[in-house]
This record gives structure tokens, C-alpha cells and sequence, in this order.
């Protein structure tokens, strides 16, 4: 069976930061593309960023932008989530898709494997 597992999660108050990772289970990372989404409450699911199978290019939502940090190496993916704030509330997701080359979008249907989801509270 192929699962990933994240975990990391966890409250932390308004400017702190959290590191999510990302591990395969019955799979390797290598040939994946892994992306990490998040769903607020009341809200959709939403990409946050993704990065490259062999590349490790690199997006992000804006409004993540030179807060967050995507890395992997060969085991694990990571999320380095500094300078967090309330609106980063919610459940985060990371998904492993192998259909786009070179390069990763956050595009929730493109992904074949998802985790159970680590909840990350950002809270005074």
C-alpha cells in the first residue's frame, strides 16, 4: 500500500515556526513531484508549494512567499514554515504526483497520493 505520512504539526504562537515533513510509505520520493496543500477552516483546499522530482524547482503561494521553504533530500520532503500567522491555520497536506516533468504545479487533481494530514495552529 502506498501512503505518505506527514508530521510536525502542532500550535504555535503568532511569528514562530514549524517544520513539516513528509515521508513514503511502500514508495520512494525520488521520482515524485510533492506538493504541499493546506485547508483552512471554512475554506478549500489550497495549494501552498510543490517541488520537483529531479530539479527541485520550486512554487508558492503568494501569500507564503519568503516565509516558507520547500526542500527534500532522498528520503523526506520538508516544509520550513517561519514567521507563521493566523490565516496559516489549518490541516496540511502533502501529495506526491509523477505526471509533470522538470518542473511542479499545485494542482490538486494532478496528485495521485496524499497524506492523512498534520494540523498546524497558529494562535496566541
Amino acid at each position: 500500500q502506498l501512503l505518505l505520512v506527514e508530521s510536525g504539526g502542532g500550535l504555535v504562537q503568532p511569528g514562530g515556526s514549524l517544520r513539516l515533513s513528509c515521508a513514503a510509505s511502500g514508495f520512494t520520493l525520488e521520482n515524485y513531484a510533492i506538493g504541499w496543500f493546506r485547508r483552512a477552516p471554512g475554506k478549500e483546499r489550497e495549494g501552498v508549494s510543490c517541488i520537483s522530482s529531479s530539479e527541485n524547482s520550486t512554487r508558492y503561494v503568494d501569500s507564503v512567499k519568503g516565509r516558507f521553504t520547500i526542500s527534500r533530500d532522498n528520503a523526506k520532503v520538508y516544509l520550513q514554515m517561519n514567521s507563521l500567522k493566523p490565516e496559516d491555520t489549518g490541516v496540511y497536506y502533502c501529495a506526491a504526483e509523477n505526471h509533470v516533468q522538470a518542473t511542479c504545479v499545485m494542482i490538486r487533481n494532478l496528485y495521485d497520493y496524499w497524506g492523512q494530514g498534520t494540523q498546524v495552529t497558529v494562535s496566541s
